[in-house]
């Protein structure tokens, strides 16, 4: 199946998870931080900058610990990138995510790679909880906020995304045999017909598992001479081609997609800040794998491109982060 990026206690939906010693002490320091005239920032960020189960537990017991609303309390003491990034720290990475989707869908306009990195490629856990939350903090339904804001192929293709579609994998079923029959039938929807079949191309990727998607991607290179990647960059264009090799690479090669992503996010003149946390806080799950497939990919680790790119104390919460996932050195 596709990564699960949430922590347990999100997935499992656990109302009254046993917070213990260590979050009551991670509470004490944010308050500490944040108490009195300015605000400790080294201490604020050091209590932050958690693993995503350990900050979501702060997350949900800070309000009934110290009678106060995490969110709202980061809001109020950091401000910029900076504040940006706490605020996204201070709430259970489904909420947050939540928000990301709300924020790159409101007002005019819509952010799309924002969008379809956070909706596409997802395990079946990791969406069902993140529909939930969105209807929960928003009172919409998420299909159909996708329905309104976005259109044509783009739109069908991250639609059939945030439906659970992934097949659970089976030895019995995913056999070699259904591996070529899959890889026909892609070549049937795509290369191999005058003009593409967008819904039938979108349904096979998106149903089928990691494992046997594999064996379906080398089982068209050694009929066709051509992967699948190569295939699908001939036969679609613009947002939707982009979703949808997006998608093909977090289920074949999950760390170097989100490598590469945080590639994009640094490139040309300027920084993208808005995807460069989203990516080092929403993948903190698999952050040292990425980190690795970073620096085999573009010979410099993500910390020294985190240096590169950003200052401060927005700099300082990211380097964070990625030394508690992989220390430098």
């Amino acid at each position: 199946m596709s990564i699960d990026l949430y922590p347990d206690v999100v997935l499992s939906q656990d109302l009254s998870p046993d917070f213990g010693t260590e979050i009551e002490s991670i509470c004490d320091d944010i308050h500490k931080a944040c108490k009195g005239f300015g605000t400790d920032e080294k201490r604020l960020i050091k209590a932050m900058a958690k693993d995503p189960q350990t900050r979501t537990l702060v997350s949900l017991h800070y309000e009934s610990y110290k009678g106060k609303n995490l969110k709202k309390l980061m809001d109020k003491e950091c401000s910029g990138n900076f504040g940006r990034a706490m605020e996204l720290l201070a709430v259970p990475p489904d909420v947050a995510e939540a928000q990301l989707v709300r924020d790159a869908t409101k007002g005019i306009g819509t952010s799309e790679k924002l969008l379809y990195t956070i909706l596409c490629g997802r395990s079946n856990r990791d969406m069902t909880c993140l529909r939930n939350s969105f209807f929960k903090n928003y009172e919409k339904d998420l299909g159909s906020v996708i329905k309104s804001d976005l259109s044509g192929d783009f739109e069908d293709f991250v639609f059939t995304c945030i439906n659970c579609l992934e097949d659970q994998y089976d030895p019995e079923t995913h056999t070699a045999d259904k591996a070529k029959g899959d890889a026909e039938a892609f070549y049937e929807a795509g290369q191999g017909r005058w003009g593409t079949d967008e819904k039938s191309i979108f349904r096979l990727l998106c149903s089928s598992p990691p494992k046997h998607l594999r064996e379906v991607n080398r089982a068209y290179a050694e009929k066709y001479d051509v992967t699948l990647f190569k295939a699908l960059e001939k036969e679609l264009g613009g947002d939707v081609e982009d979703a949808v090799l997006f998608t093909l690479g977090m289920k074949l090669k999950p760390y170097e997609t989100v490598a590469k992503l945080i590639d994009d996010a640094c490139a040309g003149v300027g920084t993208d800040e808005k995807l460069l946390t989203a990516c080092i806080i929403r993948y903190q799950k698999i952050l040292p794998l990425v980190m690795l497939a970073h620096m085999e990919l573009f010979g410099k680790s993500v910390q020294d491109r985190v240096k590169d790119e950003t200052k401060y104390d927005y700099r300082k919460l990211l380097l964070e982060i990625l030394n508690n996932a992989m220390p430098e050195g």
